[in-house]
C-alpha cells in the first residue's frame, strides 16, 4: 500500500474514532456508576468469607498501619520488614490476603500479563507458574504463599475495615478506629488499598426491579452457577444468562457462560481490542534454569518493551510487547515521527480488528466487535476465544450502538424497546479506578487541626509524588494519582512500596517526627507532571479516545487533570524517587524531629 493510501486509512480512522467517542460521551461521567451502599449493598457481600472469627478488640500502639491485604499492602508489609520495621498491623476488608485475587474468582479468570513477571516473589518462594497466564485460584494461592514465606499473617487482621484516621498532635501519631472495634495508634498510616478491589456498578433504571439472579463478577455465586473457577457451571443448564459489560472480565468470562448456558446475552457498549494471547505451559526445564536476579531483569525488560524504550532484546514476547512497542502515546519529535507512530498504532488496531473478520463467522457480528479506538485508549484485552464464543448458536451480542443499557425491567434488560427475559444478569463492569479517593478508601481521614481529606482534595489530589500530602503527617500514599502505572501494575507497585518503607526507615532513623508535602512543592510537582505529559503528546492523544477508566470516562474536569501520572517508564519514576531519597535534604517536604516538638 503506497504511503498516500496508508495516511488516508490513518486519517480514516482517526475520524471514526472521534465519532466513536463522541456518541459515547456522557454528561455524568465517572458518576455513571452507583456507590455499592443501601439497596446495592448486596452486590458488595463477600461470599467468599468463612463466619466471623469473634476476637477481642485490640488496642495497640504499632510503628505504622497498612490498609491493604493485595499485593500492594503485601509490598508495604515486606518492605518494611527489608528495613527492621516488624511492628505494623495490615487492615484488610476480606478474609485472607490476595486483593482483587481474593475478589477475582469468576469462570476464565488469568492474569493478562506475564505470570513470570506479574506473580512477585518467584525466586524469593521459589515458586514456578504452572502456565504464561496463571489462573486466578493460583495467583491466589501464590498471595497465601507470598503470607507465609514471609511471615505477614501475624500482621493481618482480616475482615476489617478502617472506620475512622485522624492525627492526633499532642501524641504525633494516628488513631485508628476499625469496624472491629480495634483502637490502633500508629506514626505512620500507609494506605496501600489498590487500584482494583471496589466493585462499580452501572447505575441502570430499573436494576432493583428485575426479578431474576444478579451479581457483580467480582462476587461471582457458584451458588446458584455451580462449579467453580476450573469446574463447569452445570448450575447453568437450561438457564437464559447475560452479561453487562465487554472489557477485560467479560473476554474472559463469555466463553465459560457460553459451555454452560442455554443463552447468553452480551450487552456491549465498546467493543474490546482482543489480540492473540498464546497462553502455554511453563517449560520446566527453562524455568529452572534461569539465573538468579532474572525476575527483576525480565520485569525491567518487559516495562521497557511496553513504554517504547525499545531494549535491544524483548524477552517476554507476547501480544502485549508487540502492541506497545511503539508507544505513540508517549512519542515526542517531530511531526513526521509523530506520524509515523500513528501509522504504526493504526496497523495494531486494524491488526485487532482483521482479526475479528477472520474469527467471527458473521459479518455484521464481526463489524460490530470491531473496536474503533486508538491502542492506548483502552486497555488491551487477550484472548483466543473470545471471539470465536459468537459463533456458538446460543451467544449473541446485544450491541447498544455505544449508548449502553439504560434500563432493566423484570424480566431483563431493555435495549431499543427489546426486553430480554433472563434468569441470570451478571454486571462485569470492573472496579473504580478514577472516583474520589476518599470514596474508595472508605473512610475520610482527618489530618492537622480537624481537616478532612476530602477537603484539603476538594479539586483533585494534591501531593508530592503522589506520596505525601501537606496537613496529613506521616500519611504516605500508594495509589497512582500524580505518581505512576505500568501495563504491569506489580512492577509500579514494587517501586513505590519500596520508596515508602525506605521513607519510614529514614524517619526513623534519622529522629523525624512528622513529615509531610510542602503545598507549594504540591504545585511544582503537579505542574512538573502536567509538562511532561503535554510534551508526550498524551493529552492530545486522549482527545480521540473513546471514554473509560483511562481517561475519566472522557469527562475533562480539574479533578481529572490533577490525577495526572507520570508518563511512560515507571522506571524513570523510580529512578526520579531513588534521587530524591539519596540526596542529604529529602527536598519539598515539611519535617519536624522529635528533639523539636
Amino acid at each position: 500500500m503506497s504511503d498516500d493510501l496508508i495516511g488516508g486509512a490513518v486519517d480514516a480512522a482517526r475520524e471514526r474514532y472521534i465519532a466513536e467517542r463522541e456518541k459515547r460521551l456522557r454528561t455524568d461521567g465517572v458518576e455513571q456508576y452507583s456507590i455499592l451502599e443501601g439497596d446495592n449493598a448486596r452486590f458488595d457481600h463477600d461470599p467468599w468469607a468463612p463466619p466471623p472469627d469473634p476476637r477481642d478488640a485490640l488496642v495497640e500502639e504499632v510503628d505504622a498501619v497498612v490498609l491493604g491485604g493485595g499485593f500492594s499492602g503485601m509490598h508495604v508489609a515486606i518492605e518494611l520488614k527489608k528495613h527492621g520495621v516488624d511492628s505494623f498491623r495490615l487492615i484488610e476488608k476480606g478474609s485472607d490476603f490476595g486483593g482483587t485475587w481474593y475478589w477475582n474468582r469468576y469462570p476464565g479468570c488469568r492474569c493478562d500479563v506475564e505470570s513470570y513477571v506479574y506473580m512477585p516473589y518467584l525466586e524469593e518462594t521459589g515458586y514456578m507458574p504452572t502456565e504464561k497466564y496463571a489462573r486466578a485460584p493460583e495467583i491466589f494461592e501464590h498471595c497465601q504463599r507470598i503470607g507465609k514465606h514471609f511471615d505477614l499473617y501475624p500482621h493481618a487482621l482480616f475482615q476489617t475495615e478502617i472506620q475512622s484516621a485522624s492525627w492526633q498532635q499532642d501524641q504525633q501519631r494516628w488513631l485508628v478506629r476499625t469496624t472491629c472495634g480495634d483502637q490502633l495508634s500508629a506514626r505512620f498510616l500507609i494506605t496501600a488499598g489498590g487500584l482494583l478491589h471496589k466493585a462499580k456498578l452501572p447505575a441502570i433504571k430499573g436494576i432493583e426491579t428485575f426479578q431474576g439472579k444478579t451479581f457483580h463478577t467480582a462476587r461471582w455465586d457458584y451458588s446458584y452457577t455451580g462449579g467453580s473457577p476450573t469446574e463447569p457451571m452445570t448450575g447453568l443448564n437450561g438457564k437464559r444468562v447475560g452479561i453487562i459489560g465487554t472489557g477485560a472480565t467479560a473476554v474472559q468470562a463469555v466463553p465459560e457462560l457460553a459451555r454452560s448456558g442455554a443463552e447468553v446475552f452480551v450487552f456491549q457498549r465498546t467493543p474490546a481490542a482482543v489480540g492473540v494471547r498464546g497462553n502455554g505451559p511453563t517449560d520446566e526445564a527453562w524455568f529452572t534454569a534461569l539465573p538468579a536476579g532474572w525476575q527483576r531483569k525480565r520485569i525491567l525488560n518487559f516495562t521497557a518493551a511496553v513504554s517504547g524504550d525499545q531494549p535491544e532484546d524483548d524477552q517476554v514476547g507476547d501480544g502485549w510487547t508487540e502492541t506497545m512497542w511503539h508507544n505513540t502515546a508517549a512519542a515526542t519529535g517531530t511531526p513526521e515521527e509523530q506520524a509515523r507512530l500513528d501509522q504504526l498504532d493504526f496497523e495494531v488496531m486494524q491488526k485487532i480488528r482483521d482479526r475479528v473478520d477472520a474469527e467471527v463467522h458473521d459479518p455484521a457480528t464481526a463489524d460490530l466487535l470491531k473496536p474503533w479506538w486508538a491502542k492506548h485508549c483502552k486497555r488491551v484485552a487477550f484472548h483466543d476465544e473470545y471471539l470465536a464464543a459468537f459463533n456458538e448458536p446460543n451467544v449473541h451480542l446485544i450491541d447498544t450502538d455505544g449508548m449502553g443499557v439504560h434500563e432493566v425491567g423484570a424480566g431483563g434488560p431493555i435495549v431499543d424497546g427489546t426486553e430480554y427475559d433472563l434468569d441470570l444478569l451478571i454486571f462485569a463492569s470492573g472496579f473504580e479506578v478514577t472516583t474520589g479517593y476518599v470514596r474508595r478508601l472508605g473512610f475520610d481521614p482527618v489530618g492537622r487541626d480537624g481537616t478532612f481529606l476530602s477537603e484539603r482534595w476538594h479539586d483533585g489530589a494534591h501531593t508530592l509524588h503522589g506520596v505525601h500530602t501537606a496537613e496529613f503527617p506521616n500519611l504516605l500514599l500508594v495509589a497512582i494519582a500524580q505518581a505512576s502505572a505500568s501495563t504491569n501494575f506489580v512492577h509500579f507497585i514494587s517501586e513505590v512500596t519500596a520508596h515508602v518503607a525506605a521513607v519510614v526507615a529514614r524517619c526513623q532513623a534519622e529522629g523525624i517526627a512528622e513529615i509531610e508535602a510542602d503545598p507549594q512543592a504540591e504545585e511544582e510537582w503537579l505542574h512538573f507532571l502536567w509538562a511532561k505529559g503535554a510534551a508526550s503528546s498524551s493529552a492530545a492523544y486522549n482527545k480521540m479516545c473513546t471514554p473509560s477508566y483511562m481517561n475519566n470516562e472522557g469527562q475533562m474536569s480539574m479533578v481529572a487533570a490533577r490525577g495526572v501520572v507520570w508518563p511512560g517508564n515507571v522506571g524513570r519514576y523510580a529512578d526520579h524517587l531513588a534521587a530524591w531519597r539519596a540526596a542529604e535534604e529529602m527536598a519539598g517536604v515539611k519535617t519536624v524531629r522529635h528533639s523539636e516538638t
